[in-house]
């Protein structure tokens, strides 16, 4: 079924009785050309990518939930091309043009919005390192304004400007970051796959792999073996436990990362908000509702549920840039599971096992970075060599220094 204009008015004339499902039930096979563990946005694009690009017809996604259920719909749907390293800064750029026309490659409203994203800075020091990666950004190709206190004024005059401690001097401006509807790509995604033939398999958890001279040959379900000869990891936060059934062990850590959500609001914040002096960021839904986010909660953990420590920086963050906020009711929060890595950027890489391959280590940038991931992971499984756009994401990069450090934090997973 394609989605059209006209088709909307049909259903709507016969009461909507000619849709169908977006994607199959399907059962598992007994054997795969290819199996992709994770339904999320990246599982989901690769599986996709493999059919599409690479013309394998037989990929399964295994999904130990349902669709959506992981942190694709667990997000702040932001989409950005902010980045200044080689290895981040032509991948995320890659990303951010993908997302322009998948709507339309998809044949299904994403919502993609690019809206413009404002980074803000608090210092002559901050202002200097924005103007300094904003080059970098402009030597990319993608596109970056310096604008000063009257120039951000200008656009978002509900600021407060000059508090006591942390007054705002001006913003780093990237016209075309902006949001995606988190939901609507895992949909898309899934139903553009079935469409090719994939097996979207949902409640089918992988408890173990067959692994036998150093090769995989399948997986171990609560559904029953499933033969495959090459077989790719992407669960996000669940990257280290089940690399740990293949007997390896990644360098990733698992924190988890609250978001909130407030009552709706009459239209007025028209852009992406990030706050310099803390890490805050905000946006305003096409519902009305403001979605914003701060930090990972700095231990540890598997629960899809955050505590109210951070909680209270978060709003703390918030009343300090924008104290009219306080007058809104914040109707409810979520927590999604961030795989850290060591220097805060991902790895695409293959495994020590042959036919087993990793996409993991994505801490705040999972989201945005969804179709490029996908297309390189998927490149991967189907070629056995790294797609351009990835080669710099390694698993050997930790053991031998060539790390991509973007925050310029060191070695400290929470940190990044």
């Amino acid at each position: 079924m394609r989605y059209s204009g006209f088709r909307v008015l049909a259903e709507g004339l016969r009461g909507g009785k000619g849709w169908q499902p977006f994607w199959r039930k399907a059962a598992p096979a007994a054997e795969y050309d290819a199996i992709v563990i994770g339904g999320g946005g990246h599982g989901l694009a690769t599986a996709y990518y493999l059919a599409r690009e690479h013309g394998l017809s037989r990929v399964a996604v295994l999904e130990r939930g349902w669709i959506g259920g992981g942190n694709v719909g667990r997000n702040t749907t932001i989409v950005r091309a902010t980045y200044m390293l080689p290895g981040n800064q032509e991948f995320y750029s890659a990303a951010l043009k993908m997302w322009q026309t998948l709507a339309q490659d998809l044949n299904f409203n994403l919502m993609y919005s690019p809206r413009g994203l404002l980074m803000l800075f608090h210092s002559d020091g901050q202002r200097d390192a924005f103007a300094r990666r904003g080059n970098a950004m402009l030597l990319q190709g993608d596109d970056a304004q310096l604008l000063d206190r009257a120039g951000l004024r200008a656009l978002v005059p509900y600021l407060d400007y000059d508090q006591t401690r942390f007054a705002v001097h001006g913003a780093l401006y990237h016209p075309r970051g902006g949001t995606v509807r988190h939901d609507a790509v895992a949909w898309a995604y899934a139903r553009a796959a079935d469409a090719r033939g994939v097996d979207i398999i949902e409640n089918c958890e992988v408890t173990g792999f067959d692994i036998a001279q150093g090769r995989v040959g399948g997986v171990q379900t609560t559904r029953g073996a499933i033969r495959a000869g090459r077989v790719g990891m992407v669960v996000a936060g669940r990257s280290s436990e089940l690399a740990a059934r293949a007997g390896l062990r990644l360098p990733v850590e698992s924190h988890v990362l609250q978001a909130f959500v407030t009552e709706g609001l009459k239209p007025f914040m028209h852009q992406v908000i990030s706050y310099g002096m803390g890490h805050f960021y905000i946006s305003q839904s096409d519902k009305g509702g403001l979605v914003f986010g701060g930090d990972i909660d700095f231990y540890p953990s598997y629960a899809q549920r955050g505590g109210l420590p951070r909680a209270e920086q978060v709003m703390q963050a918030a009343m300090t840039l924008m104290p009219a906020i306080g007058r809104a009711r914040v109707l409810r929060s979520w927590g999604g599971i961030m795989d850290m890595t060591p220097d805060g950027s991902p790895v695409i890489d293959h495994t020590p096992i042959d036919g087993l391959f990793v996409n993991a280590g994505w801490n705040y940038g999972g989201f945005k970075a969804t179709p490029a991931s996908g297309l390189c992971m998927a490149h991967l499984m189907a070629t056995g060599q790294p797609h351009p756009l990835a080669a710099r994401f390694r698993l050997d990069r930790f053991a031998s220094g060539a790390v991509i450090d973007e925050e310029g934090t060191g070695a400290t997973h929470h940190l990044h």
